[in-house]
């Protein structure tokens, strides 16, 4: 048996579960083992992204964990950066047209 953590914030809790999964497990595997579904039911673990310490796994029925990993289930974004920090921008620029 291997020890990892499991991760995920909503907006209204956070949830950090410490556990031990046999060796050999997948991500995927170790997540529906958490609980973390009956915990949180809005989550739906197969569209979510998950990764490990911050780096996105690209297939988590193929990755598998290691003793100490910590599982991060990622929320959607609602908006996206890009496009918030160019209305953030434009704002700021019809702004100083004002002033002057």
């Amino acid at each position: 048996m291997i020890e990892i953590e499991v991760v995920y914030a909503s907006v209204e809790r956070q949830l950090l579960r410490a556990f031990a999964v046999p060796q050999g497990t997948s991500v995927s595997a170790a997540l529906r083992a958490s609980g973390v579904a009956d915990m949180f039911p809005e989550l739906d673990l197969g569209t979510c992204a998950v990764g490990i310490f911050g780096k996105v796994v690209a297939d988590p029925d193929q990755q598998w964990v290691q003793a100490g990993d910590r599982l991060e289930i990622y929320r959607p974004l609602l908006v996206d950066p890009k496009e918030v920090r160019r209305l953030r921008a434009a704002r700021a620029a019809q702004a100083r047209q004002s002033a002057q």
